[in-house]
């Protein structure tokens, strides 16, 4: 591992959700910007996107958006990003995110965000990259989520190793500390349920 420079987000276009979840979202753009890691990112300004890459921008940090053509508008682009990488599909953003990426982190969001968090996932378990995946429960938002993993197991549709190719961790805090971990080439401790 070469360490973690560039850090794809998946999480959540809509901004009318908990308070706390707009928190973790400034507090990843504003972590990532002090450790000089790149966010890698859907392109929008709305939601909790737009307020990590916001805080990231303020922070100093450098901002990759991705976004399709007909979502531009829909979604806002945020065109004030240090770079603006239009596409012609999402199957074109989620591979070009994936490939600029060193590492993967999931915030709270909707289809969209499990949409991408389940490809990211099937791509590992398939050998297509070997990059770290960090889901961030905040405030137990993804409990559910991993309840249902749990029972993709126990119903014998995934294998008990398909759990290991995430992390899972409790907090932003936890996240930026297991980056670092990562980009030091240190093996992190996961928190308990992992």
């Amino acid at each position: 591992m070469t360490g973690i420079r560039r850090l794809c987000v998946y999480c959540g276009s809509s901004g009318a959700v908990d308070e706390r979840h707009r928190r973790a979202a400034e507090q990843l753009g504003a972590g990532l910007a002090e450790r000089s890691i790149e966010l890698i990112y859907g392109g929008g300004r709305l939601g909790l996107m737009g307020l990590m890459a916001e805080a990231v921008l303020r922070g100093g940090g450098r901002v990759t958006g991705i976004i399709p053509a007909f979502l531009r508008d829909a979604e806002a682009a945020y065109q004030d990003v240090t770079e603006l990488v239009v596409v012609d599909s999402m199957h074109a953003r989620k591979a070009l995110m994936a490939e600029r990426a060193d590492a993967f982190a999931i915030l709270p969001g909707g289809i969209g965000t499990l949409d991408e968090m389940i490809e990211i996932i099937s791509w590992k378990q398939l050998r297509l990259h070997d990059k770290p995946i960090i889901l961030v429960d905040v405030a137990g938002y993804w409990q559910r989520l991993l309840a249902l993993f749990d029972h993709l197991v126990a119903e014998g549709f995934a294998r008990p190793q398909t759990l290991a190719l995430m992390r899972v961790v409790p907090s932003v805090a936890a996240l930026l500390e297991a980056l670092l971990g990562e980009r030091e080439g240190r093996i992190a401790v996961d928190p308990e349920r992992l």
